[in-house]
């Protein structure tokens, strides 16, 4: 931690109707970071990331925890100068002062969040939901909106109550991992399964590289969460103390349960087999303790963890809107609360806009993917970010990262983003969300023209305090 100078401002009133309440202590903050990690890509992508790297899936899954590890020193040092909701789309537009990049940069973030949820309700509905209930060909939109539309019931319910769902599906899905770690200890500890099978690289030469790139932009949507925690600033008691320690904790200790699991997967499931299902992890289960009859409630669990990661993701997506409609950034009714101080506008339009998502994509995995893309220009502007707003002084203490740290964050985001990583039709289906993006600009700064400034002069909105 460096200070800028010694004192810092008092926090807003928890009794102040117009607020976020702030009651994220740091524990929950923990189990906030972690929930949100471990959830849909774990459970759903491993798969994926073989049909590319080949079986040395923990190979692309290390190089995306890098990506994440690097990404997230920079988001600490914005979140603990700036703890405000809006997050990333905050800090770019502080830094570059750019309304139009700004609302680019909220809505891309926005789009990720929602696209990340609709790709995890498509899970809830899949394999999982097969080994289950033995529907063998269940209704996967239905399910999924379904499960959507739970989720908004709980973020509009308060984050208090939001919150304490969370933790406990953290503690269920982290054990369903812990489950399957345990099933990869069992098998080689009997001499069974296939250990040289992870390490099995896709390709020669040059195709090694590229395989584990590609693995690790797919492996990479498993580590997203990380960076959702900071729209949750102004809900969360001292966040220049409590976000470090929470963010690393979260991060390391997700990066070390996902490298282990890679590893059974690859050495306990054919890779044939692990490629083709919906419900990788599931494969391991079956495979790897066929003797225990565990399949319906590691099959639930697994839908319990997916199911978390909509929930945050649409936590995140709606305190994102919040926080930039108070900048006049997006249309202010967005910034309107609840008796229950929850975003209740914000929520209805994610809500709405995840669940069109649901039905009008044909190839939904490529929502997965299109999520880390967008993701990924976001971050590199972050790191960027981070670095401009070296200049802007604070008047309370704040965590700062090594330089160095955010440059090779930027770097290796900007590698992430080149057109070898994935194929053109995410780049596509990115451009197509970027547009409607762009249109809604449009609308927006027409409906603003004719609103009278928050301060009542003919300048623009004040900027927000910087509250602790």
């Amino acid at each position: 931690m460096s200070a800028d100078v010694s004192s810092a401002p008092a926090p807003h009133s928890h009794d102040d109707p117009h607020a976020l309440k702030r009651i994220i202590t740091r524990p929950m903050l923990i189990f906030f970071i972690l929930g949100d990690i471990l959830g849909a890509g774990i459970y759903s992508l491993t798969g994926q990331v073989g049909a590319k790297v080949g079986g040395a899936i923990w190979a692309s899954f290390l190089v995306a925890f890098v990506l994440a590890f690097l990404t997230a020193f920079a988001y600490m040092e914005l979140v603990t100068k700036y703890p405000q909701a809006a997050g990333g789309a905050l800090y770019c537009d502080r830094a570059y002062r750019i309304k139009f990049l700004s609302f680019l940069v909220t809505f891309a973030i926005m789009a990720s969040g929602v696209t990340s949820a609709s790709f995890a309700a498509t899970r809830v509905g899949g394999r999982y939901f097969t080994g289950l209930t033995g529907v063998v060909d269940p209704p996967m939109v239905l399910i999924g909106i379904l499960a959507i539309l739970l989720v908004a019931a709980i973020n509009y319910w308060g984050i208090s109550e939001s919150i304490k769902v969370n933790i406990v599906i953290t503690c269920i899905e982290l054990s369903g991992l812990l489950f399957i770690i345990g099933v990869g200890a069992s098998v080689l500890s009997k001499g069974s399964g296939d250990p040289a099978a992870a390490f099995d690289f896709a390709g020669t030469g040059f195709g090694v590289f590229t395989g584990i790139m590609a693995g690790a932009a797919t492996a990479f949507y498993a580590f997203l969460g990380f960076e959702d925690s900071v729209n949750l600033a102004e809900e969360t008691t001292d966040p220049p103390r409590n976000f470090p320690p929470a963010m690393i904790t979260g991060l390391l200790a997700a990066g070390i349960i996902y490298l282990l699991v890679a590893f059974t997967a690859a050495m306990v499931v054919p890779l044939d087999v692990l490629t083709k299902s919906s419900g990788p992890l599931l494969e391991v289960v079956r495979i790897g303790a066929p003797d225990l009859p565990v399949s319906r409630i590691f099959s639930a669990i697994s839908m319990i963890a997916v199911s978390n990661t909509m929930l945050i993701n649409m936590l995140m997506a709606s305190r994102l809107l919040y926080g930039m409609a108070r900048r006049d950034v997006l249309p202010r009714p967005f910034a309107v609360l609840s008796p229950r101080r929850t975003p209740w506008i914000a929520i209805l339009f994610t809500t709405a806009l995840s669940i069109l998502l649901l039905m009008t994509v044909n190839d939904l995995t490529n929502l997965s993917d299109t999520t880390v893309l967008l993701l990924t220009a976001v971050f590199m502007l972050v790191n960027i970010a981070a670095l401009v707003l070296r200049r802007d002084h604070v008047a309370h203490r704040h965590f700062h990262a090594p330089t160095i740290v955010p440059v090779l964050g930027a770097i290796v985001s900007a590698v992430f983003l080149l057109p070898f990583v994935r194929e053109a039709n995410i780049y596509l289906l990115a451009f197509w969300l970027l547009l409607g993006g762009v249109a809604l600009w449009a609308l927006n700064r027409l409906v603003i023209r004719h609103l009278p400034p928050r301060d009542g002069s003919a300048a623009g909105p004040p900027p927000l305090e910087d509250s602790v």
